[in-house]
């Protein structure tokens, strides 16, 4: 069974262990792979973001961050982040993270959501967006420096929140 539940300070270590190995590939995240601890978890506890951890059996194995995409008059449009520890990936951890971060963006009285960093190579992000009514709006064509495959694009992609 699958908890999602706003993090705690007793979280930190669990969420840098998996913020670490997601960043460390250098694939999907433009955070510089070398980042801190300290850095990251600054980053992801900043005072203007809601922090979530998804726990199975006692063990945080995901977490996600939801906040403003912009401040002030662009405010009523959400951002998130989201990170699954590498053994859980593929067992719709993310998939239900999605799923409560788009109920808490609605809770929290957004009307919208837009990710404005989704590397083109990162195919199973991009299509478990879709699938979450994500469109995708924009491409920077090749803003993102994958260490494998060079210069890929970049997806900017928007989902309503008030037509769902």
């Amino acid at each position: 069974m699958l908890e999602i539940r706003l993090a705690t300070n007793e979280d930190r270590d669990a969420i840098w262990q998996i913020f670490h190995q997601t960043i460390a590939t250098g694939e999907t995240y433009a955070f510089d792979p070398r980042m801190t601890r300290d850095e990251a978890l600054a980053y992801w506890f900043r005072a203007d973001t809601h922090t979530y951890v998804a726990e199975s059996d006692g063990r945080v194995v995901g977490t996600y961050i939801l906040k403003p995409n912009q401040p002030a008059l662009g405010s009523h449009i959400a951002n998130a982040a989201f990170m699954v520890g590498p053994t859980e990936r593929g067992l719709g951890v993310g998939r239900k993270m999605g799923e409560h971060c788009l109920n808490e963006a609605r809770r929290l009285g957004f009307r919208a959501m837009q990710f404005n960093f989704v590397v083109s190579a990162n195919t199973s992000a991009i299509h478990l967006w879709e699938r979450l009514g994500f469109k995708i709006v924009g491409t920077l064509p090749g803003a993102f420096r994958h260490p494998e495959k060079g210069y890929v694009d970049v997806y900017v992609m928007f989902c309503s929140l008030v037509d769902l």
